[in-house]
Order: C-alpha cells, then sequence, then structure tokens
C-alpha cells in the first residue's frame, strides 16, 4: 500500500496537531496521573531467569547488571520467580505463570539472600526492580487449594474448580493453573497482602500484573492504593490493553494494537499510515498521561509467534525506534534482543539464550540514552505533543515530537529502497541527526533528506526556527 497522497495526507496532518488537545475527547480531559518522577523516563528490561544463562540463577544474571547498566536500561522486568506448581505441570519444568507460593522463591533460582542481593545490585547501578505478578490464577497445588477452595472460580457448567480463563472470563487450555475467584473479598485480600509482602521484604520498584484485565476494578483500586501507601514511588504496568486500567492506579498499559500493526508495517501487509490512525485511536482511548508500553518482542511473542528476525525482518530496528519515541512510550526489550535472539526460546523448558550472537547493544543503548535525555521523548504528558508529518515516498513514516525548542522529528524508511525523502510539515528550524550527527535545516513547507532502505532519522532541533 502506497503512502497517503498529499491531499489525504494534509487532512490527516490537521487532525493529528494535537491529539490530547481535541475537547471532545474526554478520556484527555483526566487530570495528570501521580506517576513517580524517575517514570518519566523509564525504559523497561525483560528479564526472562531461567533461560538467561546456563545456570539460570539470580547470580548468574546478576554478573550481566553492569552489561545492562551500561546498555542505559533502567528498569528490570523479572519474569516469575516463585515456586511453580508440580500438579498438571506442562512440559519438564513448567510454567512460570503457575504459581505455588506467591511469597516463595523459585530453588532453581536461588534462594531469599540471591535475590536480595540482586535487588541491592540493581539499585546500587540505578536500576529499579519490577516483579512479574500472576493475580488471575494460581497453581493447581497451591496451599489455597486445600485451604481455602471457596478462593477459586467454579465453572458453572462443569461444577468444578475451573482452569485457568482470559481476561474476558472465556475457558483456555491452561489446564496447568486454576482460575481465582474475585467475588470473594478474603481471597483479595490475601492476594493483596502477599503482593505487600514483596515490598517489605525486598524493596522492589513495582509490579507486572500478567492478565490484570481478569479482576475487579474495586480490587485494583484498593490494592494499588495499599500498595502506594507502603511505597510512594511504585511502577504498575499491567499487562491489559483496557483503557480503564489507568482509572485504577496504573501507571501504563500494554500496546498490544500498535505490536500487531507494526508487524504488519514491517511487513508491507499494511501502509504507514496506518500508523497515523493508530496514533488517533489510541490517543482518543486513553488518558493523555497514560504509559503505553511498546515492544518488538516480549516472551509470548517469542515463544509462540517467532522471532523478531521472522515478523519484522529488516525492519527490526526501523521498528523499535518507534516504539521508544511515539508518544506515551515505554519502550521494552526483551532478553536476548539485544544480540539479535534467533531462535523461538522453549516456555516449559530449559533453553539457554545464545549471548555470541552479533551484539546490537550500541543501538538499544543510543535509544536508551535518547529516550531517557532528550525532553521531547519523556513518558506520558511530560512529553512532546505529537504531529504528523507527511511524504509521498513509499512506506515512509514520519513525526513530531512538538516541544518549544527542543522538537524532534522522526522519519522511517520501511521499504527496502534506499529513498530521497521529502516530508512536508516539519517544525521549522536547525537540527542534528542523533544517529550521524549531521546537520540539516528542516521547514514547515519541504525538506529533503537521504534515507537507506530500512533506514530512520531522529532529528534533534538544535535551538531555535
Amino acid at each position: 500500500m502506497k503512502a497517503l497522497s498529499l491531499l489525504v495526507a494534509a487532512s490527516l496532518l490537521l487532525a493529528c496537531q494535537s491529539p490530547a488537545d481535541n475537547a471532545d475527547n474526554d478520556a484527555n480531559q483526566s487530570p495528570a496521573m501521580d506517576h513517580a518522577a524517575w517514570t518519566r523516563q523509564a525504559n523497561v528490561y525483560e528479564v526472562n531467569i531461567r533461560q538467561y544463562s546456563p545456570e539460570g540463577t539470580f547470580a548468574a544474571f546478576e554478573t550481566h547488571l553492569p552489561r545492562l547498566a551500561k546498555m542505559g536500561v533502567n528498569t528490570l522486568w523479572l519474569m516469575p520467580i516463585q515456586p511453580i506448581g508440580v500438579a498438571k505441570r506442562k512440559g519438564v519444568l513448567g510454567s512460570y505463570y503457575s504459581i505455588r507460593d506467591y511469597k516463595g522463591i523459585n530453588p532453581e533460582y536461588g534462594n531469599e539472600a540471591d535475590f536480595a542481593r540482586l535487588v541491592e545490585s540493581a539499585h546500587a547501578l540505578d536500576m529499579k526492580v519490577i516483579l512479574d505478578w500472576v493475580p488471575n490464577h494460581s497453581a493447581w497445588d497451591h496451599p489455597w487449594m486445600t485451604e481455602h477452595p471457596d478462593f477459586y472460580y467454579v465453572d458453572p457448567e462443569t461444577g468444578e474448580i475451573s482452569n485457568g480463563r482470559n481476561d474476558h472470563n472465556e475457558a483456555t487450555d491452561w489446564t496447568d493453573v486454576a482460575e481465582l475467584d474475585y467475588s470473594n473479598l478474603e481471597m483479595q485480600e490475601a492476594m493483596r497482602q502477599d503482593m505487600l509482602y514483596w515490598l517489605e521484604q525486598f524493596h522492589i520498584d513495582g509490579f507486572r500484573c500478567d492478565m490484570a484485565g481478569g479482576q475487579t476494578e474495586a480490587f485494583w483500586s484498593e490494592t494499588i492504593q495499599a500498595l502506594r501507601d507502603h511505597s510512594p514511588e511504585l511502577f504498575m504496568l499491567a499487562e491489559s490493553n483496557f483503557p480503564q486500567m489507568h482509572d485504577v492506579g496504573f501507571d501504563a498499559t500494554y500496546g498490544w494494537e500498535f505490536h500487531h500493526l507494526i508487524n504488519e508495517v514491517a511487513r508491507g501487509d499494511k501502509g504507514t499510515d496506518e500508523l497515523h490512525h493508530y496514533i488517533l485511536r489510541d490517543a482518543d482511548k486513553f488518558p493523555e498521561d497514560a504509559y503505553r508500553l511498546l515492544f518488538i518482542d516480549n516472551h509470548d511473542e517469542n515463544s509462540w509467534n517467532g522471532t523478531v528476525a521472522s515478523r519484522l525482518g529488516d525492519n527490526a530496528h526501523a521498528a523499535y525506534v518507534l516504539c521508544a519515541t511515539l508518544p506515551n512510550a515505554v519502550p521494552l526489550i526483551y532478553s536476548g534482543q539485544e544480540v539479535g535472539l534467533n531462535h523461538s526460546l522453549r516456555f516449559f523448558e530449559r533453553d539457554t539464550i545464545d549471548w555470541s550472537l552479533d551484539s546490537q547493544a550500541d543501538f538499544y543503548g543510543l535509544m536508551n540514552q535518547l529516550n531517557s535525555t532528550l525532553p521531547a521523548l519523556a513518558n506520558g504528558a511530560n512529553g512532546g505533543t505529537y504531529q504528523a508529518i507527511t511524504s509521498n515516498q513509499h512506506r515512509v513514516f514520519a513525526f513530531a515530537r512538538k516541544m518549544q525548542d527542543r522538537d524532534v522529528v522522526m522519519v522511517v524508511n520501511f521499504s527496502d529502497k534506499d529513498q530521497d525523502i521529502t516530508i512536508q510539515g516539519a517544525p521549522s528550524g536547525n537540527y542534528h541527526d542523533a544517529f550521524t550527527g549531521e546537520g540539516m535545516r528542516l521547514s514547515v513547507d519541504e525538506s529533503s533528506f537521504f534515507l537507506p532502505a530500512h533506514g530512520y532519522a531522529l532529528l534533534v532541533n538544535d535551538g531555535g526556527h
């Protein structure tokens, strides 16, 4: 599909000038959220302890912390570290998300002292640690199964405790876990206390909440308030694409729609104009200050839907720069992504990442640096406003993040051909390319420059117009 015609693009440009200022957008009229100051420049690195090293331990992962700090990682998301259920286990080692004890440590990873040392070492390098939390279901051999069977959801058709169900209370093939019943207030309080335990004992900095749309809004409102009463600087990430998760206190939600769309754009199945339309839809649905987790890979995508290379091909880096520069974006890197993880890690067995692959750490490190230091790229409402920029070149996507004399302009060439790019609508001024250092003058009327196939430019305003 070709990019929008100039006539259509001009009308899109007017619509895109500042979606946060749309007076008809009720969601965007909400006040700024109470985000901790450090989260305004947060990026997230997802850690798969089991697959990270041959040892698969906290101690082995800890040796990588200096490397990750050098790469500009500032927030570590640890996939579940609790003991894994044995009853109805899938595979040899079972699913990370089959929790046998919410307050326990998986002995395969180490012990409490090992985990405490990992958190302390991360904090010493100015990195935050958030823990993956699984509130939707537990393992079948969790003590609650015998001590509190009423904590579990009973399938109305079978009269038996249900397997794990999705966010819409629909049946799944998650036979290794049992669904929890959020109409039970005693269960809710037990879950809340188990979450508080990790704040009190290990001083973690937040939670990534698995299947967060499967619980009641009342539970999350009360729970997040209790967690923040204990730790005001907490970061809460919901694995959910529901806008109301921000109303109950989550800082960030998953940009699933963006993820699927960027795969399609990278392959050429959809045109770059669809990205502009997505940004408008997302701004219309979500509060102005809502963070959105954007990614080209994570544990689910890698294990079940193929590698970055198989889904995005030569456009992988071009796609990731959007994860780090789009409005409200909190960018995510998955374990091994920085060396081009080239196979789908087995989910229920040991399958160690090959760290001998060619490093891409310089690219991801630069993206982390730019994302955390350019004011226009700050997370949420603190960042620059979005402005569409048009081009009649095939498969080119461009936009600006406007912030007075600190504007940035992002231009991506998703095509497999080198192109002389012409754009219209960029904020006028003197700029330099953050990747090459090359200086150039941009004009709101028309600007031209060269981009190689699958190339990108992040143009930073040098001040003034």
